[in-house]
């Protein structure tokens, strides 16, 4: 079985030296042949550095991109590159700083090797961050579940068998929004307990502003059950406020209608032909074994 480790890394070259030793480290046992592919997103630091401890890893390749596209482009560009030059079974996508923990991949290879086309989800049944985070993060599930009628309880940490990334390949919101995505083209997924560690170095890079932006981003992949689910819950509300209306009341619809604004905005990333044409972006890459 052939594995690719693929991780997106944005000006993070000590986080991702201790992550290859430790993924060195915790694939030592395997009885699989894992790779490497580090997607560097045009970082204006030097990435590479020297790994003295990579005997375990098959080869390490990283690919340096010319523009920086964010962090779900960087894993959509990542998967096209593995897909159209890599030989492989399965691809575990996971963030380069420490919050993906190393350790968890042996849990990833073990449950695929009786999944077959089936692909894994690391779901999170444990955080790091402080409790104003945790309960924004809540909120952002339950507004999702609320809206599309998914429940998304995994990130960028999965195990993506090679018909799955097919797939991903095929569906243009992948450009905007992996977990999303994912969820959209696959309805049987294998589900594996993951704990988000903490960051290697420096505090996490999760701002309110991101989250709130990476919730629209999976809210707008199912954006005609929103907009089905919103003019429902409009009607409704307005019926139910039409004897009491005022300036409070109504704060609701507005907030909706932003809502209903932004994702719309949100989903105009959703580019196909760009995606298609992603791989034009590499500037050139470093191989390291």
């Amino acid at each position: 079985m052939k594995y690719v480790i693929l991780v997106p890394v944005y000006n993070d070259r000590e986080s991702l030296k201790l992550l290859i030793e430790n993924i060195n480290h915790e694939i030592k046992d395997l009885n699989s042949e894992i790779s490497l592919v580090v997607i560097n997103d045009a970082s204006s630091q030097q990435i590479i550095d020297e790994y003295p401890n990579i005997e375990n890893i098959q080869s390490i390749e990283i690919i340096n991109m010319k523009e920086n596209k964010g962090h779900a482009r960087c894993i959509a560009s990542g998967l096209k590159y593995i897909y159209e030059k890599k030989k492989f079974d399965y691809v575990i996508p996971m963030d380069g700083d420490g919050e993906d923990r190393p350790e968890e991949i042996k849990n990833f290879i073990e449950l695929s090797k009786e999944a077959g086309d089936r692909s894994i989800v690391g779901e999170r049944v444990k955080r790091s961050e402080n409790m104003i985070f945790k309960l924004c993060y809540q909120f952002h599930k339950f507004l999702t579940l609320a809206f599309t009628g998914q429940s998304i309880k995994f990130g960028n940490f999965t195990c993506l068998s090679k018909a799955t990334v097919k797939k991903m390949l095929d569906e243009k919101s992948t450009w905007n929004s992996f977990s999303g995505s994912l969820k959209k083209i696959e309805k049987d997924l294998i589900s594996s307990p993951s704990i988000r560690g903490k960051r290697y170095f420096g505090p996490s890079q999760m701002s309110f502003f991101k989250l709130l932006k990476h919730s629209l981003s999976i809210i707008g992949v199912f954006r005609k059950t929103v907009l089905i689910r919103s003019a429902l819950f409009i009607v409704f509300y307005i019926l139910l406020i039409k004897n009491n209306a005022s300036v409070v009341t109504s704060l609701p619809l507005v907030l909706l209608l932003i809502m209903i604004y932004s994702i719309s905005s949100l989903a105009l990333r959703e580019n196909i032909e760009e995606f298609n044409n992603s791989l034009t972006n590499i500037h050139d890459i470093d191989k390291i074994k």
